[in-house]
């Protein structure tokens, strides 16, 4: 972690070509060292205690994300609900409110009617989230508040750092800043599983807690299980479970969207959920991309093979509805 502080404070200093570079030289000796586990770890791929299976009898879940990080990604988002819109699928999208944009409340409410997700993607994008907890206890007031103006369940940590017991902070249905396995991100610790996992808060002294606190937590627990308050307190974890756009094609330079077809495959045969994380930012809606971006067919692409080589196999939500129907199958 005291990597991570030093690297982020200096990151601002230091050229994006360069750090790209110094990324990439290690890149390719992970990959050699995590062939047996990345992208797909077989260990993964175990159904949890009790698991009933998907909606409908539905073969695996499929959900998408998107984290809008930039202006640029932000003044792309139009094109990229649009195709979406087109092809039959929703998403959610992850907003940094104190980042280089500012979101409109227009904005959101036009997502959200058009069937869109909104959710929070930290506060600011500077990799110092989790510096300490005196750091990230003033930015969750801060999130928390715009968890509420926005009227967003779902939280993702910028860069996927991750304290998933300091998440209990926030006032959240469900996480999504962690992956099942991942060798290439800072923090590379994956929680093993394609499935959603219940991550419960440990409180040592309940009896201690104050009535705010208990109202809190009380929302909490509604807003998880959509107004039935028996879950304990605590929050669904959704690893993202296919490579982001950025690990496959600026940092690997992939040239084709194959391992994502090969991974859905997988995750489809052992019943889990596939889960694609990706960026407009890094999106070329022009041309065939470059060392910063990669072409929309990619996209495009994975997102026709699905809905053509799944009809019919798949359960297709965005993932507030997935956190939801998880918690409700403890319920039955």
């Amino acid at each position: 972690m005291l990597r991570l502080k030093l690297y982020y404070h200096a990151k601002p200093f230091l050229p994006w070509c360069l750090r790209m570079a110094t990324r990439r030289f290690f890149a390719k000796r992970k990959r050699i060292r995590y062939s047996g586990s990345w992208p797909i770890d077989p260990l993964s791929g175990s159904a949890p205690e009790g698991w009933k299976g998907w909606p409908s009898g539905a073969a695996f879940a499929f959900a998408l994300s998107h984290d809008v990080e930039t202006q640029i990604g932000y003044d792309k988002l139009d094109k990229l609900v649009e195709i979406e819109e087109q092809l039959g699928f929703r998403s959610v999208i992850n907003f940094i409110p104190e980042g280089e944009y500012r979101v409109s409340e227009k904005r959101i409410q036009e997502l959200k009617d058009r069937g869109f997700e909104v959710g929070v993607h930290g506060l600011c994008h500077d990799g110092k989230l989790y510096s300490n907890r005196d750091t990230f206890q003033r930015r969750a007031k801060q999130i928390n508040q715009n968890l509420k103006n926005w009227g967003a369940t779902g939280f993702r940590s910028p860069l996927m750092h991750h304290r998933l017991d300091w998440i209990h902070s926030l006032n959240i249905s469900y996480d999504t800043s962690t992956f099942d396995t991942d060798p290439f991100e800072p923090q590379p610790d994956g929680v093993g599983t394609i499935f959603p996992l219940w991550v419960e808060r440990k409180i040592a002294n309940p009896e201690s807690l104050t009535a705010n606190q208990e109202n809190q937590i009380g929302d909490q627990r509604s807003a998880i299980s959509g107004g039935n308050s028996k879950k304990p307190n605590g929050y669904v974890e959704l690893p993202y479970t296919l490579p982001q756009d950025s690990t496959l094609f600026l940092l690997l330079h992939e040239s084709s969207n194959a391992i994502w077809k090969e991974k859905t495959a997988w995750i489809a045969k052992q019943g889990g959920m596939v889960f694609l994380n990706t960026h407009p930012d890094y999106i070329d809606f022009v041309g065939n991309g470059n060392a910063s971006s990669f072409p929309i067919s990619y996209y495009t692409d994975f997102l026709k093979h699905v809905k053509e080589t799944y009809a019919g196999q798949y359960w297709h939500a965005t993932p507030d509805k997935v956190a939801s129907y998880f918690v409700g199958l403890g319920d039955r």
